[in-house]
């Protein structure tokens, strides 16, 4: 009775320990690319910096358009009365007290050319801020399909191992049985050290691996992560139309917003330089106060004369080079991005193809091609050098599927990050 129940109790801790086995692995992110990018953005320092960056410049838009502070200056007269009494301040105990305030006028339009260039700041600033959301999601889908790619591959290792396991097995019973040299037996003991050192290998890579997308989530390097379970559909072809692409390019691409807002930026600064040709005002109001009362009132008009024309048509000229400058910058990165979209999606298109060949064709093949070989083999009819010519030849079917995959889910990420959004 006692060992019936000290049965019940272990079996009862197993089945509730078991749902919280898989609540933790659910827990874990890696599993799929979605997860890792909620967390990277919720996260990423890089990614944070820029968007307080970005905050930061949008909050200068409003004091790039805002007066200066108006100043007050207060004139004690004739403190000691022509000697008459001690040093005062007290404004009726003095001769006169004059309250002068003053407030700075720029030239009519240049507060609204100074708010509309912090405005265009701002703007560049989120582009930059989207840019390193776009490059950050890139890196993020890049290690989660490479993490895909050893998983698999790892997968694939460990099965052929098995597999060359079972034919050493084979080999060594037929050398016993006569049936085949001892060369063969050692030669797929060397097969199996192979694939064990590949394994060995692997499992380092996939190490590294992890740790560099821990690192994009900022979290511990040796973190536990979810083994990566599924890779994203690649989109169809309608979706994948080069000419609509390369419009929605120009459109939505963070570098190309950015250097969209620099220009008009430029702009800006080169009207603003042309306005620096007019002078800017000083008004100011002074009560002036003769014991206890308000006995005049002063009014001035102070103006700047611009007569430095020479360092203002420098300006003018450094305000056009900039200018300039910013439209070949656009014209460049336009033309980058352009060329590596078009090479993105050749990319893309190549892996796909090489997918499908290697599915429907090669690894059809290759197994057919294993399976009379290990027949021909356990008949006699061939030798063990052809049946791991056979093995090896599956295995790279595979590995051609794994390695297209990969390649096109790099190219789909480059694309992506060229859009500045997904697919």
């Amino acid at each position: 009775m006692t060992q019936f129940l000290q049965t019940a109790a272990l079996a009862t801790l197993l089945l509730l320990s078991a749902p919280t086995r898989a609540l933790a692995d659910e827990a874990l992110p890696g599993a799929s690319v979605e997860s890792l990018l909620a967390l990277a953005k919720a996260n990423n320092p890089d990614y944070a910096s820029m968007r307080f960056e970005a905050q930061a410049a949008t909050e200068r838009i409003a004091p790039a358009g805002a007066l200066m502070d108006p100043k007050l200056r207060i004139e004690w007269m004739d403190i000691t009365k022509a000697g008459s009494q001690n040093a005062t301040l007290w404004p009726s105990d003095v001769g006169s007290t004059q309250y002068t305030l003053m407030q700075d006028l720029p030239w009519f339009g240049k507060r609204d050319l100074k708010k509309n260039i912090a405005a265009q700041e701002a703007q560049a600033s989120q582009g930059k801020a989207q840019g390193s959301w776009t490059e950050l999601a890139a890196k993020v889908k890049t290690t989660h399909a490479q993490r895909y790619y050893l998983h698999h591959t790892r997968q694939l290792t460990q099965e052929l191992l098995d597999l060359s396991t079972r034919l050493a097995q084979l080999a060594q019973v037929r050398y016993a049985g006569g049936l085949a040299m001892q060369q063969e037996a050692i030669r797929a003991q060397l097969e199996q050290t192979a694939l064990q050192t590949e394994l060995v290998a692997l499992q380092g890579e996939s190490r590294q691996f992890d740790a560099r997308l821990n690192a994009l989530l900022a979290r511990p390097s040796n973190a536990a992560l979810a083994a990566p379970e599924r890779l994203r559909p690649v989109p169809a072809a309608a979706k994948l139309d080069a000419d609509a692409l390369m419009t929605r390019v120009q459109y939505s691409n963070p570098q190309l917003f950015t250097e969209a807002s620099r220009i008009k930026s430029a702009e800006l600064g080169r009207d603003l330089s042309l306005k620096n040709r007019y002078p800017d005002f000083t008004l100011s109001i002074t009560p002036t106060q003769m014991e206890s009362r308000i006995s005049e009132w002063s009014l001035m008009l102070e103006v700047n004369i611009p007569l430095q024309q020479a360092s203002r048509r420098a300006e003018e000229r450094e305000a056009q080079a900039m200018l300039s400058a910013a439209q070949s910058r656009r014209a460049a990165t336009a033309n980058q991005v352009a060329s590596e979209l078009t090479e993105g999606l050749a990319g893309l298109d190549a892996a796909q193809r090489t997918e499908q060949l290697a599915r429907s064709s090669q690894l059809p093949q290759a197994e057919l091609t294993f399976q009379a070989a290990l027949a021909g083999y356990e008949n006699g009819k061939l030798d063990f050098a052809t049946l791991l010519d056979a093995q090896r030849q599956v295995r790279q079917a595979k590995q051609a599927q794994l390695k297209a995959q990969l390649e096109a889910q790099m190219r789909l990420a480059e694309i992506e990050k060229l859009l500045g959004e997904e697919l």
